[in-house]
Protein backbone atom coordinates (compact mmCIF):
# COMPACT_ATOMS: atom_id res chain seq x y z
CA UNK A 1 0.00 0.00 0.00
CA UNK A 2 1.55 3.27 -0.81
CA UNK A 3 1.98 5.86 1.68
CA UNK A 4 0.17 8.87 0.44
CA UNK A 5 2.55 12.59 1.16
CA UNK A 6 1.20 15.39 2.36
CA UNK A 7 2.25 18.14 -0.05
CA UNK A 8 0.93 20.84 2.06
CA UNK A 9 3.48 19.40 4.96
CA UNK A 10 6.58 20.02 2.63
CA UNK A 11 6.02 23.06 1.20
CA UNK A 12 5.40 24.52 4.71
CA UNK A 13 8.19 22.89 6.13
CA UNK A 14 10.71 24.40 2.94
CA UNK A 15 9.30 27.85 3.60
CA UNK A 16 10.22 27.79 7.09
CA UNK A 17 14.05 26.74 6.02
CA UNK A 18 14.05 28.94 3.47
CA UNK A 19 13.06 31.77 6.25
CA UNK A 20 15.76 30.42 8.81
CA UNK A 21 18.20 31.05 5.70
CA UNK A 22 16.96 34.31 5.22
CA UNK A 23 17.27 35.04 8.77
CA UNK A 24 20.24 33.76 9.69
CA UNK A 25 22.17 35.67 6.24
CA UNK A 26 20.44 39.28 7.23
CA UNK A 27 21.81 38.23 11.09
CA UNK A 28 25.31 37.45 10.06
CA UNK A 29 24.91 40.61 7.35
CA UNK A 30 23.88 42.87 10.27
CA UNK A 31 27.32 43.13 11.71
CA UNK A 32 26.36 40.39 14.70
CA UNK A 33 28.36 37.17 14.90
CA UNK A 34 28.40 35.32 18.20
CA UNK A 35 27.59 38.47 20.07
CA UNK A 36 30.22 41.24 18.36
CA UNK A 37 29.58 44.37 16.99
CA UNK A 38 31.46 45.61 14.03
CA UNK A 39 31.98 49.02 13.02
CA UNK A 40 32.51 50.01 9.50
CA UNK A 41 36.04 52.03 8.16
CA UNK A 42 37.47 53.14 4.87
CA UNK A 43 41.38 52.64 3.75
CA UNK A 44 41.76 53.90 0.11
CA UNK A 45 45.14 51.90 -1.24
CA UNK A 46 47.76 53.07 -3.85
CA UNK A 47 49.37 49.46 -3.91
CA UNK A 48 47.95 46.88 -5.75
CA UNK A 49 45.52 44.59 -4.10
CA UNK A 50 46.52 41.53 -5.99
CA UNK A 51 45.56 38.46 -3.44
CA UNK A 52 43.16 40.22 -1.41
CA UNK A 53 39.62 38.63 -1.53
CA UNK A 54 36.20 39.17 0.09
CA UNK A 55 36.22 38.35 3.61
CA UNK A 56 39.78 38.63 4.38
CA UNK A 57 40.92 38.84 7.82
CA UNK A 58 42.09 42.32 9.20
CA UNK A 59 44.63 42.20 11.91
CA UNK A 60 45.70 43.95 14.66
CA UNK A 61 48.84 43.41 16.17
CA UNK A 62 48.09 39.94 14.52
CA UNK A 63 45.27 39.31 16.21
CA UNK A 64 42.07 38.84 14.07
CA UNK A 65 39.74 42.30 14.80
CA UNK A 66 37.24 41.96 11.60
CA UNK A 67 37.04 41.15 7.80
CA UNK A 68 37.83 43.29 4.07
CA UNK A 69 33.14 43.55 3.24
CA UNK A 70 33.98 45.55 -0.02
CA UNK A 71 37.08 45.96 -2.67
CA UNK A 72 36.35 48.90 -5.19
CA UNK A 73 38.20 51.47 -7.16
CA UNK A 74 38.29 54.70 -5.38
CA UNK A 75 34.94 57.06 -6.86
CA UNK A 76 37.45 60.06 -6.07
CA UNK A 77 40.54 58.76 -7.37
CA UNK A 78 40.94 55.90 -9.39
CA UNK A 79 44.65 55.27 -8.93
CA UNK A 80 43.56 54.03 -4.96
CA UNK A 81 41.63 51.08 -4.20
CA UNK A 82 38.89 51.74 -1.53
CA UNK A 83 38.89 49.00 1.10
CA UNK A 84 35.63 48.39 3.15
CA UNK A 85 36.61 47.48 6.46
CA UNK A 86 34.37 45.48 9.30
CA UNK A 87 36.03 46.11 12.64
CA UNK A 88 34.68 44.41 15.63
CA UNK A 89 33.81 47.65 18.38
CA UNK A 90 36.54 48.44 20.84
CA UNK A 91 39.53 47.74 18.76
CA UNK A 92 41.70 50.93 19.32
CA UNK A 93 41.64 52.62 15.68
CA UNK A 94 43.09 55.57 16.46
CA UNK A 95 43.92 58.72 14.04
CA UNK A 96 47.76 58.13 13.48
CA UNK A 97 46.84 53.84 12.93
CA UNK A 98 47.78 52.96 9.51
CA UNK A 99 46.60 50.34 6.77
CA UNK A 100 49.21 48.00 5.24
CA UNK A 101 48.54 45.46 3.07
CA UNK A 102 50.21 41.68 4.12
CA UNK A 103 51.22 39.01 2.79
CA UNK A 104 50.75 35.39 4.62
CA UNK A 105 54.00 32.80 4.14
CA UNK A 106 54.52 31.21 1.27
CA UNK A 107 50.69 30.73 0.42
CA UNK A 108 50.32 34.51 -0.49
CA UNK A 109 47.07 35.18 1.25
CA UNK A 110 46.86 38.77 1.40
CA UNK A 111 45.03 40.58 4.59
CA UNK A 112 44.53 44.18 5.78
CA UNK A 113 47.57 45.30 9.26
CA UNK A 114 46.33 47.67 11.32
CA UNK A 115 49.34 49.35 12.80
CA UNK A 116 48.89 50.39 16.82
CA UNK A 117 48.76 54.46 17.24
CA UNK A 118 50.45 55.98 19.83
CA UNK A 119 48.43 55.91 23.39
CA UNK A 120 47.49 59.39 23.81
CA UNK A 121 46.35 59.45 20.18
CA UNK A 122 42.25 60.06 20.10
CA UNK A 123 39.80 57.35 18.53
CA UNK A 124 39.10 57.91 14.65
CA UNK A 125 36.01 59.36 13.95
CA UNK A 126 34.22 60.37 10.46
CA UNK A 127 35.40 63.84 9.44
CA UNK A 128 32.46 66.04 7.82
CA UNK A 129 31.49 64.92 4.70
CA UNK A 130 32.52 61.14 4.64
CA UNK A 131 30.52 58.59 5.46
CA UNK A 132 32.86 56.19 7.32
CA UNK A 133 36.15 56.70 9.38
CA UNK A 134 39.15 56.43 6.57
CA UNK A 135 41.82 54.87 8.24
CA UNK A 136 45.23 55.83 6.44
CA UNK A 137 46.80 53.43 4.46
CA UNK A 138 50.98 52.49 4.26
CA UNK A 139 53.05 51.15 1.46
CA UNK A 140 53.18 47.08 1.52
CA UNK A 141 56.36 45.26 2.43
CA UNK A 142 56.31 44.34 -1.27
CA UNK A 143 56.04 48.24 -2.38
CA UNK A 144 58.74 48.75 0.28
CA UNK A 145 60.96 45.97 -1.25
CA UNK A 146 60.49 47.05 -4.92
CA UNK A 147 61.61 50.52 -4.01
CA UNK A 148 64.26 50.02 -1.80
CA UNK A 149 65.45 47.02 -4.85
CA UNK A 150 65.27 49.82 -7.34
CA UNK A 151 67.17 52.35 -5.65
CA UNK A 152 69.72 49.35 -5.16
CA UNK A 153 70.09 48.34 -8.61
CA UNK A 154 70.04 52.20 -9.43
CA UNK A 155 73.20 52.50 -6.79
CA UNK A 156 74.94 49.65 -8.68
CA UNK A 157 74.50 50.63 -11.78
CA UNK A 158 76.20 54.21 -11.01
CA UNK A 159 78.84 52.87 -8.74
CA UNK A 160 79.71 49.68 -12.13
CA UNK A 161 79.92 53.48 -13.87
CA UNK A 162 82.00 55.33 -11.70
CA UNK A 163 84.41 52.20 -11.16
CA UNK A 164 84.51 51.24 -15.09
CA UNK A 165 85.39 55.13 -15.94
CA UNK A 166 87.96 55.15 -12.68
CA UNK A 167 89.68 51.83 -14.07
CA UNK A 168 90.96 53.09 -17.14
CA UNK A 169 94.00 51.65 -18.85
CA UNK A 170 96.33 54.64 -17.23
CA UNK A 171 95.12 53.52 -13.60
CA UNK A 172 94.86 50.18 -13.99
CA UNK A 173 99.03 50.72 -15.30
CA UNK A 174 99.66 52.91 -12.29
CA UNK A 175 97.64 50.27 -9.68
CA UNK A 176 100.00 46.92 -10.89
CA UNK A 177 102.98 49.26 -10.80
CA UNK A 178 101.75 50.00 -7.19
CA UNK A 179 101.30 46.16 -6.56
CA UNK A 180 104.84 45.77 -8.07
CA UNK A 181 105.80 47.92 -5.54
CA UNK A 182 104.15 46.46 -2.62
CA UNK A 183 105.84 43.10 -3.72
CA UNK A 184 109.26 44.28 -3.28
CA UNK A 185 108.55 46.53 -0.12
CA UNK A 186 107.42 42.88 1.39
CA UNK A 187 110.27 41.64 0.45
CA UNK A 188 112.55 43.96 2.17
CA UNK A 189 110.84 43.88 5.08
CA UNK A 190 110.99 40.37 4.95
CA UNK A 191 114.87 40.28 4.03
CA UNK A 192 115.17 42.93 6.94
CA UNK A 193 113.30 41.05 9.62
CA UNK A 194 116.24 41.02 12.22
CA UNK A 195 116.54 44.54 12.27
CA UNK A 196 112.82 44.79 12.86
CA UNK A 197 112.57 42.56 15.42
CA UNK A 198 115.52 44.01 17.13
CA UNK A 199 113.78 47.71 16.58
CA UNK A 200 111.03 46.45 18.53
CA UNK A 201 112.94 45.43 21.08
CA UNK A 202 114.61 48.61 21.46
CA UNK A 203 111.29 50.41 21.42
CA UNK A 204 109.94 47.96 23.88
CA UNK A 205 112.53 48.56 26.38
CA UNK A 206 112.37 52.63 25.30
CA UNK A 207 108.74 52.08 26.92
CA UNK A 208 109.63 50.22 30.02
CA UNK A 209 111.81 53.01 30.42
CA UNK A 210 109.67 55.62 30.04
CA UNK A 211 107.12 53.57 32.18
CA UNK A 212 109.68 53.60 34.68
CA UNK A 213 110.57 57.32 34.29
CA UNK A 214 106.48 57.83 35.08
CA UNK A 215 106.77 56.20 38.06
CA UNK A 216 109.86 58.12 39.59
CA UNK A 217 108.27 61.74 38.10
CA UNK A 218 106.27 61.87 41.06
CA UNK A 219 109.02 61.74 43.46
CA UNK A 220 111.04 63.89 41.10
CA UNK A 221 107.95 66.83 41.32
CA UNK A 222 108.21 66.33 45.14
CA UNK A 223 111.74 67.06 45.44
CA UNK A 224 111.76 70.35 43.05
CA UNK A 225 108.48 71.08 45.02
CA UNK A 226 110.96 71.28 47.89
CA UNK A 227 113.37 73.05 46.18
CA UNK A 228 111.06 75.68 45.00
CA UNK A 229 110.05 76.03 48.22
CA UNK A 230 113.64 76.21 49.76
CA UNK A 231 114.41 78.91 46.77
CA UNK A 232 111.02 80.77 47.87
CA UNK A 233 112.55 80.84 51.84
CA UNK A 234 116.11 81.86 49.99
CA UNK A 235 113.63 84.60 48.06
CA UNK A 236 112.31 86.05 51.46
CA UNK A 237 115.77 86.18 53.10
CA UNK A 238 116.94 87.99 50.52
CA UNK A 239 114.31 90.83 49.87
CA UNK A 240 114.58 90.97 53.95
CA UNK A 241 118.26 91.66 53.82
CA UNK A 242 117.65 93.75 50.93
CA UNK A 243 115.08 95.62 53.08
CA UNK A 244 117.51 95.97 55.97
CA UNK A 245 120.06 97.13 53.83
CA UNK A 246 118.22 99.43 52.53
CA UNK A 247 117.04 100.95 56.43
CA UNK A 248 120.32 101.00 56.60
CA UNK A 249 121.40 103.19 53.89
CA UNK A 250 118.48 105.19 54.45
CA UNK A 251 120.02 105.81 58.16
CA UNK A 252 123.24 106.46 57.22
CA UNK A 253 122.47 109.04 54.01
CA UNK A 254 122.90 111.82 56.38
CA UNK A 255 126.77 110.54 57.61
CA UNK A 256 127.60 109.34 53.73
CA UNK A 257 126.64 113.42 52.74
CA UNK A 258 129.20 114.89 55.85
CA UNK A 259 131.66 112.35 54.35
CA UNK A 260 131.33 113.57 50.79
CA UNK A 261 131.49 117.30 51.64
CA UNK A 262 134.43 117.43 54.08
CA UNK A 263 136.56 114.25 54.38
CA UNK A 264 136.59 113.65 50.59
CA UNK A 265 138.90 116.52 49.86
CA UNK A 266 141.26 115.46 52.31
CA UNK A 267 141.24 111.87 51.23
CA UNK A 268 142.07 113.40 47.81
CA UNK A 269 144.78 115.03 48.83
CA UNK A 270 146.12 112.18 50.91
CA UNK A 271 146.42 110.00 48.30
CA UNK A 272 148.43 112.45 46.33
CA UNK A 273 150.73 112.89 48.79
CA UNK A 274 151.20 109.05 49.00
CA UNK A 275 151.38 108.84 45.40
CA UNK A 276 154.28 111.14 45.88
CA UNK A 277 155.89 109.17 48.59
CA UNK A 278 155.54 106.33 46.83
CA UNK A 279 157.40 107.82 43.96
CA UNK A 280 160.29 109.02 45.85
CA UNK A 281 160.29 105.55 47.88
CA UNK A 282 160.97 103.78 44.45
CA UNK A 283 163.48 106.19 43.09
CA UNK A 284 165.50 105.49 46.01
CA UNK A 285 165.22 102.13 46.07
CA UNK A 286 166.55 102.53 42.36
CA UNK A 287 169.64 104.28 43.42
CA UNK A 288 170.19 101.84 46.06
CA UNK A 289 169.93 98.63 43.58
CA UNK A 290 172.45 100.98 41.13
CA UNK A 291 174.84 102.18 44.16
CA UNK A 292 174.65 100.58 47.28
CA UNK A 293 177.61 102.74 49.02
CA UNK A 294 174.96 105.43 49.07
CA UNK A 295 174.19 104.19 52.78
CA UNK A 296 177.90 105.09 53.68
CA UNK A 297 178.53 108.30 51.42
CA UNK A 298 175.63 109.66 50.71
CA UNK A 299 174.80 110.79 47.22
CA UNK A 300 177.84 111.72 45.30
CA UNK A 301 177.76 115.07 44.05
CA UNK A 302 175.92 115.78 40.67
CA UNK A 303 177.87 116.22 37.74
CA UNK A 304 178.13 119.55 36.22
CA UNK A 305 176.78 120.57 33.18
CA UNK A 306 179.09 122.24 30.26
CA UNK A 307 180.23 125.77 31.22
CA UNK A 308 179.63 125.41 34.81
Amino acid sequence: MESKVNFAVVGIFVLVLGAALIGGVLWLSSGRYYGRTYDVYVTNMTDSVAGLNLNAPVKYRGVDVGLVRRIALNPANVEEVQLTLAIERGTPVKEDTVAILQTQGLTGIAYVELTAGRRNSPPLVARPGEEFPVIKAGPSLLTRLETSVTVLLANLTRATENFNAVMNEENRSAISKSLADVEILARTLAARSGTIDAGIANAAKTMENTARLSEDLPRLVHRIEKSADAFDRMADALARAGNSAAGTLEGSRADVAQFTGEGLPEARQLVAELRDLTATLRRVTGDLERNPSILLYGRPPAKRGPGE
